[in-house]
């Protein structure tokens, strides 16, 4: 038996919240340790973390539900968000100050649609597309040459850059893997990445960080990048990708805030301009609202849920009607009108 699920959007936005405070936080450690030792302790972090919490969790250790064919998925996913991502970001951080830098970040929700609309054909709508091309906009005004906004030269904003197109891809990747075990995806893709990074660094002859210095980049990472993870999964399974996306395009206002209050970086109007600018984006996104009459088509799969309207059936196991549950279920064709994201249960043509 599980508890009630928190809404997928207080979800998103924890997420976001976990993720963007990470961002001047790791601007912290710069200098302790190389691009690639640092991402390595990040993911590390995350991964051994989440494993020691699911464990717990399951009183054991369980299997993560996913099918065979998701696992080219899973593994596509790691890869660039868990590998690839985090070594652009740490080495475009050395570059870029962080109060910049997590403005940059937005563009991570505009490449995440951008792929979920053009190759996934997920839904989207004004309000989503008006949305990006503001925080578009905002980030192109934030990552234009001037020392005073902590941007010198543009190779750090092109690093987070391919951060966040890393990251988008990831998005989508584990979109398709996103009714399995949040927890699992996410200590997964941490031990995994973590490992691979870290053997990298030693392999190159890399220097580690003294010991409190690793504890600092191991806990930042499993609340971070663990932990928001999950909280991020869990929203994509109920908002679809691009939605998720934008709500967590919150994330670099937190970690500019944090910026500001901690490290005390410069806030020239350049900047206040693009926040400006991304902070109407990201409202169009959390005001949007979409409803049709939609066709849902028969489906088989297994995720906690309650039995709402998408889910009326009957049971070959106690139950006692109460909070969410997890099983093996099917869904009969239905059509019916009503407003929704394009979750796991949305995913149909307009």
């Amino acid at each position: 038996m599980m508890t009630a699920l928190p809404s997928p959007v207080w979800l998103a936005l924890a997420a976001a919240a976990l993720f963007g405070a990470s961002t001047p936080l790791i601007k912290l450690l710069i200098g302790e340790a190389t691009a690639l030792s640092l991402a390595g302790l990040l993911y590390l972090g995350s991964g051994l973390g989440l494993g020691l919490a699911r464990v717990w969790r399951d009183r054991g250790w369980r299997p993560g539900g996913l099918a065979a064919a998701d696992w080219r998925w899973f593994s596509g996913a790691t890869g660039f968000g868990g590998v690839l991502g985090p070594l652009l970001l740490v080495w475009g951080l050395a570059r870029t100050g962080a109060g910049a830098a997590s403005l940059l970040l937005n563009l991570e929700a505009v490449l995440t649609a951008a792929i979920a609309w053009i190759v996934f054909r997920e839904h989207a709508g004004r309000r989503i597309v008006a949305g990006m091309a503001l925080i578009v906009v905002g980030s192109v005004t934030l990552s234009w040459p001037a020392g005073e906004t902590g941007v010198t030269h543009l190779g750090g904003p092109l690093a987070i850059l391919g951060a966040c197109l890393c990251w988008a891809i990831d998005n989508n990747l584990t979109r398709k893997v996103s009714a399995s075990d949040a927890m699992f995806i996410a200590a997964t893709k941490g031990l995994v990445a973590g490992a691979v990074n870290l053997c990298l660094a030693l392999l190159l002859g890399h220097a580690l960080p003294a010991m409190p210095q690793a504890a600092a980049a191991m806990a930042i990472g499993c609340l971070g990048y663990g932990a928001s993870l999950v909280f991020f999964v869990l929203a994509l399974r109920e908002l679809g990708t691009a939605r998720t996306g934008a709500y967590f395009s919150t994330a670099p206002f937190v970690g500019a805030a944090l910026s500001i209050a901690l490290l005390g970086e410069p806030t020239p109007p350049q900047f206040w301009l693009a926040a400006g600018l991304m902070a109407t984006g990201v409202w169009l996104h959390l005001t949007e609202h979409h409803a049709h009459e939609h066709q849902h088509e028969p489906l088989r799969h297994a995720h906690p849920h309650v039995h709402d309207k998408h889910h009326r059936h009957a049971h070959d196991f106690p139950w006692d009607g109460d909070g969410a549950h997890e099983h093996l279920h099917a869904h009969e064709p239905l059509r019916h009108f009503h407003p929704h994201f394009p979750d796991i249960h949305h995913r149909h043509g307009h």
